[in-house]
């Protein structure tokens, strides 16, 4: 599906392909502001987390013909070298969070 205008024009091919550019370094930056999202609230409540977008990265790449390196996007999300992020940034899940987190999982698997 194609985006429009307001004057119902639809936008270009490339048009497109920069406003989705945009829109994933405006969510990066987002991710990158609120650190203190852990991802497993975001498996939890969105079913991805930074780890997904960063194999997504890898998968999408290799589909184009690219040999996409796992831990130069993992990188680009995170906007550091993940050993780094994991360390400052990561917390122990809790058994609430990893409770919740089977519960997403048995939930997606009913859909």
């Amino acid at each position: 599906m194609s985006i429009a205008t307001k004057q119902g024009n639809k936008l270009g091919e490339r048009e497109e392909v920069e406003l989705e550019a945009a829109v994933l370094r405006r969510l990066l930056k987002h991710f990158d502001e609120r650190k203190d999202v852990q991802n497993i609230e975001l498996m939890i409540l969105a079913g991805f987390c930074r780890n997904c977008l960063s194999k997504w990265l890898v998968e999408e790449g290799r589909e184009r013909g690219l040999e996409v390196d796992i831990e130069s996007a993992r990188q680009k999300v995170y906007g550091m070298p993940y050993a780094e992020w994991k360390g400052q940034h990561q917390q122990q899940a809790t058994p609430e969070q990893l409770a919740r987190f089977e519960a997403a999982e048995k939930a997606k698997e009913k859909r």
